[in-house]
């Protein structure tokens, strides 16, 4: 009797809306890598026992991640407070350990090899434990998230294992932790730390639209005319002149030496190259310092937006209705390079058109209304930001990922959630989703 209530407590504590929506989009996940690599001279019967093709494969790694799904959903809640700090540790050791364990793919030492042939790749999952470290920290009875203190040793969680992402080569991983903040503003973060981010990100892009001293000599008009019209109307106010001249330093200075420090010593040549495609400009690979290392004296090759074009290529074919199932020449000549990963998305577009891509979007957009409205229900500071984290995460690799394929951000390798091709990728985005739903089923209980 008590076990039959257990099971009712259980079944409406935990959301089914989001389940079923998590379960459509790994279905739409695998036919889409099934529309890249069909074969007709190949039997998909046999394809998914042999498991020798990607779309067999992501197919068992759903089912391996179905298992995991219900393992979390059994679990206590308060196992995920209680593991956030050492888990956090294991996944810094384990990012620690690529650089020595890791196996290069495609110039990216994040990788360990593991049986069977596949591959963990630990800044995949250490989203996870990044997402429950930051809610454990900013839960706490002692964080006050008003204070620059906590502002600052969020960040520094948040930022160790994006650095760890660099230096193995992941820009587009690393970018993905900043999709953090979207919790952190939530709980208080001012919104004052948004705008000078939201201005240094315009102030780059400017960079690259115009030539840097045509730009110090806007940024020096602009705030003349500030320092000007400050005098005129407040004559002793000098502490505000002051910040105006400081600001004019400062962004003067990104535009003359940050900017060009970054381009040419941080990033490899690709990615200052992918960055500068996305504003129609060249970038001179001579200039990149990695480069002339990595080559010696040789003159280093600039590569092209070939993936870019094939992308537009593919999704524009699509039309309206799109070519239909099976039926896309772009997919099925093999056009789009790294099309059952990074451009799993024009698939889709050359499938089933705007009219596809459409609903496909909309499914997207509801399922994160859906964790929003989970969020917002939660009584436990933990829960909510951990499920903040969830929605921006979740809504930086949606917003970037289909970016990239139409040309509106550069390539960095960032997967479409439930849908690209990848055991890492899906066991994350899975362990995500349910330890959310496992929160959830306990919202009324205050977790620390």
């Amino acid at each position: 009797m008590s076990t039959k209530s257990n099971q009712n407590n259980f079944s409406k504590g935990t959301d089914l809306a989001v389940i079923v929506l998590y379960l459509l989009m790994v279905a739409i996940g695998i036919l889409c890598i099934y529309m890249v690599e069909y074969n007709p001279n190949t039997s998909w019967g046999t394809s998914f026992i042999t498991a020798k093709t990607n779309y067999s494969k992501q197919f068992y790694f759903a089912i391996f991640c179905a298992f995991i799904g219900i393992f979390i959903l059994l679990m206590d809640s308060k196992v995920f407070t209680a593991l956030a700090n050492v888990s956090y540790a294991a996944g810094i050791l384990l990012m620690l350990a690529t650089f020595v364990l890791g196996k290069n793919i495609n110039g990216s030492k994040s990788w360990i090899p593991i049986a069977g042939g596949f591959n963990l790749q630990p800044a995949e999952l250490c989203k996870i434990f990044t997402a429950l470290v930051l809610a454990k920290f900013i839960s706490k009875p002692e964080t006050d998230f008003t204070k620059l203190k906590s502002h600052l040793t969020a960040g520094i969680m948040v930022a160790l294992p994006a650095i760890l992402s660099i230096m193995q080569h992941e820009l587009g991983l690393a970018l993905v932790y900043s999709a953090f903040i979207f919790a952190m503003y939530r709980e208080g973060l001012p919104p004052a730390i948004l705008i000078v981010l939201l201005s240094f990100a315009i102030l780059v892009i400017a960079t690259l639209l115009l030539d840097p001293i045509i730009l110090t000599i806007i940024l020096t008009v602009i705030a003349s005319i500030v320092i000007i019209v400050l005098i005129k109307r407040f004559k002793r106010n000098k502490n505000t002149i002051l910040l105006v001249v400081a600001i004019w330093v400062v962004c003067s200075g990104t535009v003359r030496f940050a900017v060009p420090y970054i381009f040419n010593n941080v990033l490899e040549c690709y990615q200052s190259t992918r960055i500068y495609s996305m504003v129609g400009k060249e970038y001179d690979c001579n200039m990149n310092k990695k480069s002339a290392v990595a080559v010696g004296s040789k003159k280093s090759r600039k590569p092209d937006d070939y993936n870019v074009k094939q992308s537009k290529i593919a999704i524009g074919s699509g039309g309206f209705w799109g070519r239909g199932f099976l039926k896309g020449t772009q997919t099925r000549g093999k056009y789009v390079p790294e099309q059952h990963t990074d451009f799993i998305f024009t698939s889709l577009g050359e499938a089933f058109g705007f009219v596809g891509t459409f609903i496909f979007l909309a499914l997207y957009l509801f399922f994160l209304f859906r964790l929003v409205r989970i969020a917002e229900r939660q009584r436990s500071t933990f829960s909510r930001v951990y499920a903040y984290s969830v929605v921006g995460i979740f809504f930086f690799h949606i917003a970037v990922n289909i970016s990239m394929t139409i040309g509106l951000f550069p390539v960095v390798g960032i997967p479409l959630p439930l849908i690209s091709y990848g055991g890492s990728s899906l066991l994350t985005f899975t362990v995500l989703v349910f330890i959310l739903l496992r929160l959830d089923a306990d919202r009324q209980m205050v977790l620390r």
